[in-house]
């Protein structure tokens, strides 16, 4: 099921929901870099990198509901909230792979699927779509995933916190990266059928 968005886009780039969707882009870097300081002979600075996930996930509340409360949706922030998303994944997988905390398949996994969005982003250029909106449950598996990982991380420490963690991080990992899948699975049929339809219509 496709997100139907009914309200006026605006073209404005200077509106709170796109300010909040930057910030969160500039918290990328911030964040990778706190995760692998251990690595590289720094302190362990993981309350940090959870505290900057944490705020990232409420922003990214923040900016969708602001930008439908205060009609502020525009094309800038449908292009900034997603690869937001795509790149707090993006470095949390190669921060936790790296700490091997995350196990290569499971970072394999979830990279493969952003390489066949990627593909069918292309192929939907081809033929002069534009990128597939977000559906609900690309949501809800970017929800499990941003909730998985800063519980795994919090399982790199010891005592009944680490083991907790450990519980619920690799649960809401397995619905996460199924989710992602099922996702991605929907977008393939959706593209496969845009290009059918130009074909018949050819």
């Amino acid at each position: 099921m496709e997100v139907q968005e009914t309200r006026v886009q605006t073209d404005r780039v200077l509106t709170i929901p796109n300010i909040l969707s930057m910030a969160r882009l500039v918290g990328v870097p911030v964040f990778l870099w706190l995760i692998l300081r251990p690595e590289f002979g720094g302190p362990k600075s993981d309350g940090w990198a959870l505290l900057v996930l944490a705020l990232s996930g409420i922003s990214d509340y923040l900016d969708g509901k602001l930008a439908r409360r205060w009609n502020q949706i525009s094309s800038l922030g449908r292009l900034l909230d997603p690869a937001a998303d795509r790149l707090y994944i993006l470095s949390t997988l190669v921060g936790l792979t790296w700490r091997e905390i995350l196990p290569i398949w499971l970072t394999a996994a979830l990279l493969a699927r952003e390489l066949v969005l990627l593909v069918m982003v292309g192929i939907l250029r081809r033929h002069g779509y534009p990128p597939p909106q977000v559906n609900f449950l690309g949501k809800a598996a970017t929800f499990n995933l941003m909730y998985a990982f800063p519980l795994l991380l919090l399982s790199d420490s010891s005592g009944w916190i680490g083991s907790l963690a450990a519980i619920f991080g690799w649960a809401f990992a397995g619905w996460g990266t199924t989710l992602y899948w099922w996702a991605g699975v929907l977008y393939m049929v959706q593209v496969r059928r845009l290009v059918r339809a130009d074909a018949v219509a050819d």
